[in-house]
């Protein structure tokens, strides 16, 4: 056939047949849409995630430049600011911590902070500015909050601050001040001018190389042009500046010429961006939506093919070629992608903005604030994946139209042309649910795919609920809380951790408790903060949480010693051995304390006692020996100091006061009536702050809000998933059905034309349905439970905080739906096309 070149008649055609073609459009823009929405939100939580996160641990580790300089002096800061690698560096300098009594549970730093610095650690003032006099202070609200100082520049703030043993007081006008953010609420700064560190340090000795006093101290923020290389550029730096770089895993003594230097973590770990198992997760998500939009696009434009397919044999008449025809299926899906893209990524942004703050909130990083920004790599990334997914979709319609002859059109089903005849005996091959299943197997590829749209969604549903049902609240509180309370010294529970006699929990704060209505049992948790010993003379090079460590020489090594009374000693897991109470009771056993990882499994690979085996220890300078009787996991966040250590050993309080010169209660463990811990909890969240401010707790309560915020992010988001996948299944459902009868309208009219009624043709098309809807449920509950076992049981189910409990139970909810639909979507289909008269439709065939 000759070729005509008609390009600007063949895009008159395209947008001719597109405006004729209302319905399909209409379905075609909400499918192209939905598919729009799926990869837009799966762009914006990507993409929101990682932003998120970088931003968080960059707060977290205290700013955003690339790497800093520690402990430098000026003539160093001077003869490394000008290196060309460096884009940006900040200045600080380091004075004191506050010591106002407000600030005993969040300390607040004293530093002064060049205008550069303040914008990398994000202390810039959001209102009024920098300090310029020497009375001129600014920080962070929620230290004003802390010292009860409104929120307004030229207010007093009266500080409190020891610099070398002296302790000073002085007031400052507050020039200026920034919001706090949730990264920054377990420490706080107080930044001041030039003129006042000039002032009062300038007599003040730098010893920070003898003594660690970090009093005077310079910093240097480094931003460099990218962050790839940091660790190397910061040595380049160094040495190019005519000094040692030293990093933090350097060992031996520090010479005059060393500067400590390390990246900032904040971009080592935003590598999780490449993490193999991210990336074959978003792979697959984008394959799966990929499928599913295919599943509805593709029958769409069959729908319009089949439909119209006559209209492409007269263009063929005429010199059309393939090619053309091909075009012009594709000027239309453009022309539909252009109406319907648009709204698929608003609308996927709106949900993927509403799903990010949910899963951030529960997220390991523990960011609360989602940084969701009109960042345009999310809607040209979606764009084009929503194009690449029409593309493929239109390829297979455009096909049949391009490829179909005149004298073919006129005839075309898209009933297979490899048709085996064979003859059929019986009476019954006439009945209606007979003619239903054979009208399915016309087109096996179609009732396949229809089938596993619809399977899809129910088995994302099924899911979901295992998932949210499978979380399992006794796991995820007992890794954090053994009993309904646990209360303690504020540094405890905050960045300073547990580390001297004043951080001891007070006996007053024990004494409220117990006389509190429903106090049930309680038990203290002593520390030794004097120094104790172990005398260990095995292999010196022992393996700890997945590294190999060098114990420091000799035998006698560090020990955590605790000491346990009843109820915490009850507590404890054992996992070799056996924990007898009046063995204990003798003052002759010992429990070796060994670490467990996020899934509870105990590291062996640092056990180092066998039960039976003779210990010696040294407390306060006196020897003690006694055997292993058990061996028991140290659950960092309730029997231990919250720090990690090498070795870990656990005696009866009784025994452990005896040998203790000075036995430090570090915390106390309770339980109260079931109807009582709400009631507990209010009266400790009020005595913390109006009796004892230095007291703090921790209770089930907090965990409980924590675990149900994650089920929620599950289940939210999870639905939203569910909800469009499964409407793009139902729309892949109808499209389906209306493919089929518009194929079959000349035969249903035959049909009619030899006595078959109206009513037998819709029970007919309505027992498609129905086998439809059989061949889901068998293909769902088959891939449901496939799905549960091996992906859910198999992966997901390592979780710490996951126990996997099988059920079909959202499947078995679902399915009276499903048959509703089945019966109601074949039954109006029909309708639609039955409006011509049988007459018209046989003259169709002609």
């Amino acid at each position: 056939m000759m070729k005509v070149s008609n390009r600007k008649i063949v895009s008159r055609l395209a947008f001719a047949s597109f405006k004729a073609n209302k319905t399909r459009n209409l379905m075609a823009i909400i499918a192209i849409s939905l598919t729009t929405v799926l990869f837009t939100t799966l762009f914006t939580i990507g993409i929101g995630m990682g932003k998120s996160f970088q931003n968080q641990t960059m707060r977290q580790s205290g700013g955003s430049a690339h790497g800093a300089l520690k402990y430098i002096t000026e003539e160093q800061f001077n003869a490394i600011k000008d290196h060309p690698l460096i884009k940006e560096i900040g200045y600080n300098k380091f004075i004191t911590y506050a010591d106002n009594p407000e600030f005993l549970k969040r300390p607040v730093e004293m530093r002064y902070e060049d205008e550069a610095d303040t914008k990398l650690r994000f202390t810039a003032p959001t209102t009024g500015r920098i300090p310029q006099q020497e009375d001129e202070i600014i920080t962070d609200s929620m230290t004003l909050d802390l010292l009860g100082i409104p929120h307004l520049v030229g207010e007093k703030v009266t500080l409190s601050y020891t610099i070398k043993e002296k302790i000073y007081h002085k007031d400052f006008v507050l020039s200026g001040f920034w919001e706090s953010d949730t990264a920054s609420q377990n420490v706080g700064t107080a930044v001041v001018s030039k003129a006042f560190v000039d002032t009062v340090l300038a007599d003040i000795p730098l010893t920070y190389k003898t003594d660690y006093d970090m009093t005077g101290t310079i910093s240097a923020d480094i931003l460099f042009s990218n962050s790839r290389n940091i660790q190397q550029k910061l040595e380049q730096v160094v040495t190019e500046s005519g000094y040692t770089y030293r990093s933090d895993d350097s060992v031996g003594p520090a010479s005059s010429t060393d500067i400590e230097g390390n990246p900032n973590w904040a971009y080592l770990s935003s590598s999780f961006n490449f993490d193999p198992s991210t990336l074959i997760s978003a792979a697959a998500a984008a394959i799966l939506i990929i499928i599913t939009g295919y599943l509805i696009i593709f029958n769409i434009f069959q729908i319009s093919v089949i439909k119209d397919i006559k209209f492409y044999g007269l263009l063929k008449t005429i010199g059309t070629t393939s090619k053309q025809i091909k075009s012009m299926l594709t000027k239309q899906a453009l022309l539909l992608s252009v109406i319907g893209i648009p709204f698929g990524l608003v609308i996927g942004f709106v949900i993927g903005k509403a799903c990010l703050p949910m899963i951030v909130g529960v997220s390991e990083i523990g960011a609360t604030v989602a940084e969701v920004s009109l960042n345009p790599i999310i809607f040209i990334g979606a764009a084009l994946f929503a194009l690449i997914t029409i593309f493929i979709s239109t390829r297979k319609p455009g096909k049949i139209a391009g490829s179909v002859s005149p004298v073919e059109a006129v005839r075309y089903s898209e009933v297979t042309d490899h048709i085996h005849k064979t003859s059929k005996k019986g009476t019954d091959g006439g009945k209606l649910h007979k003619m239903a299943r054979s009208n399915l197997s016309r087109n096996k590829k179609r009732t396949l795919l229809v089938v596993l749209s619809l399977s899809l969604s129910l088995v994302v549903l099924n899911t979901v609920f295992t998932l949210s049902k499978g979380m399992d609240m006794d796991k995820y509180l007992s890794k954090f809380a053994d009993t309904d309370f646990l209360i303690g010294h504020a540094n405890y529970f905050n960045l300073n951790m547990f580390r001297s006699e004043e951080d001891e929990l007070s006996e007053s704060f024990i004494h409220a408790v117990k006389s509190q209505p429903g106090f049930e049992e309680g038990g203290k948790l002593y520390y030794n903060l004097s120094d104790s010993k172990i005398h260990y003379t095995g292999d010196n090079r022992i393996a700890y949480t997945g590294h190999s460590l060098l114990l420091p020489e000799g035998d006698d090594q560090q020990l955590d010693l605790y000491g346990l009374e009843d109820l915490p000693f009850s507590r404890l897991d054992i996992v070799e051995g056996e924990l007898d109470l009046d063995k204990l009771a003798t003052g002759k056993y010992i429990i070796e304390g060994l670490p467990a990882d996020d899934h509870d499994n105990v590291q062996w690979d640092v056990d180092r006692y066998k039960i039976g085996e003779k210990v010696q220890i040294t407390v306060d300078g006196q020897m003690h020996e006694y055997e292993v009787l058990a061996k028991a996991k140290t659950d960092y966040y309730t029997n231990t100091n919250r720090r990690g250590s090498s070795f870990t050993m656990y005696l009866p309080a009784d025994e452990f006061t005896k040998i203790v010169e000075r036995p430090i209660v570090m915390t106390y463990a309770f339980n109260v009536e079931k109807n009582y811990e709400q009631a507990m909890d209010t009266f400790l969240k009020s005595y913390t702050k109006d009796t004892e401010p230095l007291m703090n707790y921790d209770s089930k309560l907090t965990l409980l809000d924590s675990f149900k915020g994650l089920q929620s992010m599950l289940i939210n988001v999870g639905g939203m998933l569910c909800l469009i996948i499964g409407l793009i299944g139902i729309l892949n459902f109808i499209n389906s059905m209306l493919t089929s009868l518009l194929s079959r309208r000349q035969e249903f009219a035959i049909m009619q034309s030899i006595g078959m009624t109206d009513k037998q043709l819709r029970k007919m098309v309505v027992f498609e349905g129905l086998y439809y809807a059989a061949a889901t449920i068998i293909v769902s509950l088959v891939l449901g439970i496939l799905f549960s076992y091996g992906v859910i049981g198999g992966v997901v189910g390592n979780l710490w905080f996951f126990s996997y409990k099988f059920t079909i139970i959202p499947l078995l909810m679902a399915y009276p739906a499903l048959l509703v639909l089945s019966v109601i979507i074949p039954y109006v289909a029909f309708r639609s096309i039955s409006k011509q008269s049988v007459v018209e439709r046989l003259r169709d065939t002609v």
